[in-house]
């Protein structure tokens, strides 16, 4: 199984948000973002701060592809 955050920078695109505005907003870290950018599992308290950041659900942002 593997997590995909496709859907997060095609919604920051959408909202013409930047990942240093998304982190500063949300109040995330930059290895919170690093982490993302690599598809890599986040903590649920920072997707909830991107969600309500943005506005969204969470799989609105994320989704999980089956290998």
């Amino acid at each position: 199984m593997v997590i995909s955050y496709d859907k997060l920078w095609k919604h920051l695109i959408d909202k013409k948000i930047n990942k240093t505005e998304l982190k500063e907003q949300a109040g995330i870290t930059y290895n919170i973002l690093a982490r993302l950018g690599k598809c890599q599992p986040v903590n649920l308290e920072s997707l909830y701060k991107i969600c309500k950041c943005l506005d969204c659900k969470i799989g609105d942002i994320m989704e999980f592809e089956i290998e």
